[in-house]
């Protein structure tokens, strides 16, 4: 039987708001809020001592711990954990149920599965053990609920398993899980096989840039035009300067004879100075 090493657990019942944003002030005075229901009889909304529940769930029958409660102005129970809720971030307890148990009535439970021993296939033929099943649920009366359930994995070799049949039978308990449900298996490792792929090299950037110069258009050479004047006369001198036409002087060729004398551009229509 789970039985708790614990003489009583006291409740007190509490009034106001029975809601979460209520268990935040009886939290900081290190109490929990709390629900006591079943055996036929009404529920209380009570506070429990965290730390003893605590104690409770950490035990090694764990929530399935049938324990005395003490309800302050009712009489003495049996009763045992059946749910719980802790804070999301420091994992406080926030709240419990609490389920009057009546000694002489079968009740369904979940017992966890505990594998003994180190399979033939992991030692000696490199399998690898998957405890698949850790729980299994089961109705017996509550003086009969075993901490745990054993199961012999020594002998398994590869691909052998244990199932729900496997696991230790009594007339006191019922299996209400299905016999053929795997509770552990020995399987072998298997290699994955990594396929290598062709990486073909990308270009570098020499190759690039000569293929991109390979590809590229000559520009045309620009043609080189005849000198003019320097003065600014687009259309020449009235002395007929052509801009550095073969046949002409240097200074003509340069535009330089134009100011040497004197003459001004023909769109002023001047005639030549000093003459």
């Amino acid at each position: 039987m789970a039985t708790s090493t614990i003489s009583a657990v006291v409740a007190t019942p509490r009034e106001g708001k029975f809601n979460k944003n209520a268990s935040t002030p009886r939290a900081r005075r290190g109490q929990d809020s709390a629900v006591v229901y079943g055996a036929g009889q009404a529920a209380v909304a009570v506070t429990v001592d965290p730390r003893i529940i605590t104690k409770i769930l950490h035990s090694d029958s764990g929530h399935n711990t049938i324990f005395d409660l003490d309800v302050t102005g009712s009489t003495t129970v049996k009763a045992m954990i059946v749910d719980w809720q802790n804070e999301p971030i420091k994992g406080a307890l926030l709240h419990i149920d609490l389920k009057r148990i009546a000694m002489d009535k079968a009740i369904r439970v979940s017992v966890p599965v505990q594998l003994i021993g180190i399979p033939v296939g992991v030692k000696t033929q490199g399998g690898i053990l998957e405890h698949v099943l850790r729980e299994v649920e089961i109705e017996c009366l509550p003086s009969d609920i075993p901490s745990h359930l054993d199961a012999d994995v020594s002998l398994l070799e590869i691909n052998q398993a244990v199932h729900v049949s496997d696991l230790p039978h009594s007339g006191t308990i019922k299996f209400l899980d299905d016999e053929g449900l795997t509770v552990a298996h020995v399987s072998l490792v298997k290699e994955e096989v990594v396929a290598v792929e062709e990486v073909v090299a990308e270009p570098t950037e020499p190759e690039l840039v000569k293929k991109a110069r390979a590809r590229r258009k000559p520009r045309p050479m620009p043609r080189r035009k005849p000198n003019g004047c320097q003065t600014g006369c687009q259309t020449g001198c009235q002395t007929g300067c052509q801009g550095g036409r073969p046949g002409r002087s240097k200074e003509q060729r340069n535009g330089t004879f134009c100011i040497g004398q004197g003459f001004s551009p023909v769109a002023t229509g001047a005639t030549p100075m000093g003459l």
